[in-house]
């Protein structure tokens, strides 16, 4: 890997963070329309330690993006059909067709962590995904594919005091699994797991960018303006439209309120 860890220094303002995300966020909408015009294919890979930050900058990434261009994988525990197949097909059903993206919330790269790091796969699969990976990743790079791949570092000190805040919190608990508890336990043999596949799957045609996320917000930043720096995007003029007048009514009359069931009106207990 190329590149040197760099500090954050303090935390970076909510104010600053917002208006250049605000920024960021509409650049990522040319580059839906410039991918949806040209009928490129895209597809970003988030990889990390658990609670590093990946879904939330998976979520500002699509927050004002057309779900219909852009959608999000996040794939759950393969079937025991899936687990007799080839380990790269379930993936492959989930990439782009032309003029979409696609962002992996965790991607292929399970069988490098946690399969690896838990037992859930054997070490001949395991050496046979770090040798079949950079071969499915060159494949997909000459069929035209646009592959980004983001790895989400975090320090385990940061990465402690996450796992806290969600066990306290009832609106993320649900983050906390007993496979992300088992993580904490298991911080070094996930660290060796990381760097082996980094010294495999780090190639050239699809490298490995890492991110810093102690400090989420410029975790993001950082993330989503890297990731328009690498494709080769152009504003697209959009088509243009004209909001018609309202013509007459014909005598339409809406049907008695007291025919239809409406939803109470909570909000006026407020």
């Amino acid at each position: 890997m190329t590149g040197k860890k760099e500090g954050t220094g303090a935390k970076l303002p909510r104010k600053a963070y917002e208006r250049e995300l605000l920024r960021l966020q509409g650049e990522l909408v040319k580059l839906q329309e410039w991918v949806r015009a040209e009928g490129a294919r895209l597809v970003v890979v988030f990889e990390g330690r658990d609670a590093a930050g990946k879904g939330g900058t998976i979520k500002r990434v699509a927050e004002h993006l057309n779900p219909r261009v852009a959608r999000i994988a996040a794939l759950p525990t393969p079937t025991e059909r899936q687990r007799t197949q080839w380990y790269f097909q379930r993936y492959v059903a989930h990439l782009p067709a032309a003029g979409e993206i696609v962002l992996f919330d965790r991607s292929w790269y399970n069988r490098a962590g946690v399969e690896h790091v838990m037992g859930f796969c054997t070490p001949e699969e395991h050496r046979l995904f770090l040798r079949q990976c950079p071969l499915f990743e060159r494949m997909l790079v000459e069929d035209g594919i646009l592959l980004r791949k983001y790895w989400f570092s975090v320090s385990d000190a940061v990465q402690q005091e996450r796992f806290r805040r969600r066990l306290e919190d009832p609106l993320r608990r649900w983050k906390l699994s007993p496979m992300d508890l088992e993580s904490v336990t298991r911080w070094e043999a996930y660290s060796r797991a990381k760097d082996e596949m980094l010294v495999h799957t780090d190639i050239t045609e699809a490298p490995w960018y890492l991110v810093e996320s102690d400090d989420k917000r410029r975790a993001r930043l950082n993330m989503i303006a890297h990731l328009l720096t690498t494709v080769p995007y152009h504003d697209v003029p959009p088509p243009r439209l004209r909001l018609p007048e309202r013509p007459p009514s014909t005598g339409y009359e809406r049907p008695p309120r007291d025919l239809q069931t409406y939803v109470p009106d909570h909000s006026a207990s407020l």
